[in-house]
């Protein structure tokens, strides 16, 4: 049997600020190579370090069940945030201070993966099929890591019948919040052009800004929609307003902006953007929109049963299914298999002295052990 807080502790301690490669990687293959999986590693991008086309390492494992067992994947991402300064001890020292485990990563995710890890060696070999679908690149760009792991596991024919996110989904205590989808994302950047003159001499140029205020004022002015049964509204939100200009008496020559709209399953990307490029055509504008997600939803029904009777086993808590908070790679998994998120207690997540409690690995490594043999046999 596995220590979870001895995989933990061995995850946390290679330092893997977004996008991972080697260490991280080494030291979880070696956990999954002695409990029977067969680790795949590759490594996708070949752009300069702090590009979007920076290297990626992924990791896709499995540990074949019976011939036409039922297979369940864990999924999540062993790359981090920065850690910043003002630690109380080591970012990637992990550290178990009273009844805490601190370090980065300790919730967002190599907790859960250790978990998972965990689980895996908990449930026998033939009963069914267990794989590892991790990346080194969620908290980037995300161009080379599940997607790239998804194109592999369609080449080799591997067809998860569901998939368990570790994202850290708690929100109070261990238990009491599971993703069962999330609220898709599009940013677009919007551009005026003027033409720059003097300001005493308005006649002879063109100010963007007031067309660009304009435009603005239509986006905001928006009402996307009033939410559904299981997403909220959408929202359009003004992330940037940009003009150069570094004189007090000239007229700029371009205006710009940027919005971030996160959207139900009322609309997709491509709808969105062309609602703006036409508010932005409207004003002589231009808009650039880049879809980092598409919504998903996973209705209630036998998963996400399974998963609550696993989380109300180990803690007496009724996990609620929500599909609050931001994205995750399940944007991505979703046209693998149904997909459900469940994991840690996010309170500490991407702050100095990440924690979490000890208890709550071990709980977790329960959870998900429950949860996969019951997949397995057949109950979800």
């Amino acid at each position: 049997m596995t220590d979870v807080l001895d995989l933990a502790k061995r995850l946390m301690a290679a330092p893997s600020v977004t996008p991972a490669t080697g260490e991280v990687f080494d030291a979880l293959e070696a956990m999954l190579a002695p409990l029977g999986f067969e680790v795949t590693r590759f490594t996708r991008g070949e752009g300069a370090a702090g590009t979007p086309e920076a290297p990626v390492e992924n990791l896709f494992a499995i540990r074949r069940g019976p011939e036409g067992s039922r297979h369940l994947a864990f999924a999540g991402h062993l790359d981090v945030v920065p850690p910043g300064g003002g630690w109380t001890s080591e970012a990637f020292e992990p550290e178990v201070r009273g009844e805490l485990l601190y370090g980065r990563g300790a919730v967002d995710m190599k907790g859960a993966i250790a978990c998972m890890v965990d689980a895996a060696a908990q449930v026998p070999a033939d009963a069914g099929t267990i794989s590892f679908i991790i990346t080194g690149d969620e908290e980037g760009p995300a161009l080379h890591g599940t997607r790239a792991l998804i194109n592999f596991m369609r080449e080799q024919g591997h067809q998860p019948d569901l998939c368990l996110v570790g994202e850290p989904t708690s929100v109070n205590r261990l238990g009491d919040m599971m993703k069962i989808g999330r609220r898709g994302s599009v940013n677009i950047w919007l551009e005026v052009q003027g033409t720059q003159g003097h300001v005493a001499y308005p006649h002879l140029a063109d100010n963007p800004i007031p067309r660009l205020v304009a435009m603005l004022a239509d986006l905001d002015a928006l009402v996307l929609d009033e939410g559904t049964d299981w997403f909220q509204p959408s929202n359009l939100e003004v992330t940037e307003i940009d003009v150069p200009n570094d004189a007090h008496n000239v007229i700029p020559a371009v205006a710009k902006a940027r919005i971030s709209i996160r959207f139900n399953d009322l609309h997709s990307g491509a709808t969105l953007s062309e609602k703006v490029g036409e508010i932005a055509e409207k004003h002589g504008g231009s808009a650039l929109p880049i879809i980092s997600g598409e919504p998903f939803l996973t209705p209630p029904g036998a998963f996400s049963d399974t998963i609550a009777a696993a989380v109300k086993a180990e803690t007496g808590v009724d996990p609620e299914p929500s599909t609050t908070g931001g994205t995750s790679d399940a944007r991505f998994l979703r046209s693998v298999c149904p997909v459900i998120e469940f994991g840690l207690v996010n309170a500490t997540m991407h702050k100095t002295n990440e924690a979490v409690a000890v208890e709550d690995l071990a709980a977790l490594g329960r959870i998900y052990a429950r949860i996969a043999r019951d997949v397995l046999a057949g109950q979800a």
